[in-house]
């Protein structure tokens, strides 16, 4: 998961008169949040996981930053203004910024940013997000200018990412990988990391010399609960102030028992099993198009998961490309229409009750990635396809699909922009080993090219949407439902504001 998939930005207005509280129990002076992983590392331009993105927000800033209503804001630039061919942007920083260990900084830091993202030794996870991204220059301490290929409405957001925020580079010149062993860790935003116990806690405390107004709160905890029913046990118990997550199976019980606690809203991220369309049965279109067209996606929206899920026929949350989810033609098919014709695609495929299709549904560790690969096997047994069941470990389950050794996998993508492109460019031979299905369509890259630089923004996402078209044409993922957050937040936490980003 992805840095743009936060809950929510959060301004806590919690009362801090009294000291921190020296464990990691919430306290008059702390909060504690429940993340769903342990953290990967500390330096943001290494870093991929959600886990450690949430906490590197909290302690680097950039040009821009996300707000409590998760769209971009001014950060360390005050302003910024853009060209009318919308290819350059010039911000204006503020003044008399420093780091947290009293080192001043200006704009002349943000190329130099730049270069140590891209360098090959750096080996940053995010570097392809900023491939649009020509040049960025500093021509006095007081402006950076940032060039672009292509008209991006959304380098504002892309600006927030912790991947180019202000990092110590007169640290890391001379510590190397050595600076995020830093106690306090030194750091741009708002808090900075003074320990760190692994599998147990990561406490964040106040900057000082952060530009910014004093943030309310003293001390922050992430504590890492990757069992969502351990995490809402603890929450409801009183040892937690915010839960990244709660079980799907206890969102009605939340809403009928705590409804003032649990948050579930829309966001921008959708669920999909990819297809291995390397090798046979599923290098072949129809196969996959009649496995699909037997799939019943309101029914496992609303009754298998069950916490407001819209279902998907394509791949883009609404919104991004269109008001309306894209479908295919044979989405609103009764389903005794959309069996017969999966049963004659199988059939032109060799495949029936004489010679059953099987394969095996891969999915990792969760109920409910287990509810959905049991009900999409009996959606099929109609058409005489056996599908058996394997499941494994998160991180032993994304290596089999970086290695290409599946057949039918549970995947997903949430965004790190909210923009089309961010989930379209994942499904090309270029992406490398992340394109899971291993889907290769010359013409899909080339309407995409279009959109992507295409300045008329009309025009743009009438590109993307065909594009979409053409992916749900092939089908190499199988797209089940849009993503919602789901979220616990104490009474005492002030300023939550819910948002799809």
């Amino acid at each position: 998961m992805r840095y743009f998939a936060l809950l929510c930005t959060i301004m806590l207005l919690i009362s801090c008169d009294a000291g921190p509280a020296a464990d990691s129990a919430p306290g008059p002076a702390q909060i504690v949040r429940l993340s769903d992983s342990e953290i990967k590392g500390l330096d943001p331009q290494k870093i991929s996981d959600l886990a450690s993105l949430r906490v590197a927000a909290d302690q680097f800033e950039g040009l821009t930053r996300l707000g409590a209503n998760g769209e971009a804001e001014p950060g360390l630039a005050r302003s910024w203004q853009i060209s009318p061919d919308g290819l350059r942007w010039t911000f204006s920083m503020r003044q008399n910024l420093q780091f947290s260990d009293d080192t001043g900084f200006d704009a002349t830091l943000f190329p130099a940013v730049m270069d140590r993202l891209q360098a090959p030794e750096t080996t940053a996870p995010a570097k392809s997000l900023f491939g649009n991204i020509v040049a960025v220059e500093a021509p006095d301490a007081n402006r950076v200018i940032v060039t672009l290929a292509s008209p991006d409405p959304s380098l504002p957001s892309l600006l927030a990412h912790p991947a180019v925020a202000a990092v110590p580079l007169h640290r890391i010149d001379a510590a190397g990988d050595q600076w995020t062993a830093d106690r306090p860790i030194i750091t741009s935003g708002p808090y900075r990391l003074t320990a760190w116990k692994l599998n147990d806690h990561a406490r964040l405390e106040r900057n000082p010399l952060w530009y910014g107004d004093t943030v309310p709160t003293e001390t922050i905890i992430w504590k890492p609960m990757d069992d969502s029913l351990s995490a809402m046990r603890l929450f409801l118990s009183g040892g937690a102030d915010i839960a990244a997550d709660y079980p799907a199976s206890r969102h009605q019980w939340l809403k009928d028992n705590h409804p003032d606690l649990a948050h579930s809203v829309p966001y921008l991220g959708s669920y999909y099993f990819a297809f291995n369309t390397r090798m046979p049965p599923f290098d072949d279109p129809r196969i996959r198009t009649a496995l699909s067209m037997a799939i019943e996606r309101e029914w496992i929206a609303d009754k298998v998961i069950g916490v407001g899920n819209t279902p998907a026929w394509g791949l883009l949350p609404p919104g991004l490309a269109g008001a309306e989810p894209a479908k295919p033609i044979w989405a609103d098919w009764p389903r005794e229409k959309r069996l017969d014709k999966a049963r004659a695609l199988l059939d032109d495929a060799g495949y029936g009750p004489a010679n059953p299709l099987r394969f095996e549904i891969r999915f990792n560790s969760s109920a409910e990635h287990r509810r959905v690969s049991v009900a999409m096997a009996a959606m099929w047994k109609p058409l005489a396809v056996e599908a058996s069941l394997f499941n494994s470990e998160a991180a032993l389950h994304f290596a089999a699909l970086r290695r290409h050794e599946f057949a039918l996998a549970r995947s997903g993508w949430i965004a790190d922009l909210p923009t089309p492109e961010n989930f379209l460019l994942v499904h090309q031979l270029a992406n490398g080993p992340g394109n899971y299905s291993g889907y290769t369509n010359q013409a899909y890259d080339q309407i995409l090219a279009r959109a992507i630089a295409e300045p008329d923004p009309a025009k743009r996402q009438a590109l993307m949407r065909e594009a979409e078209s053409s992916l749900i044409a092939d089908m190499p993922i199988l797209p089940l439902y849009f993503y919602v957050t789901r979220s616990l937040v104490a009474k005492r936490i002030d300023g939550w504001e819910d948002n799809i980003s």
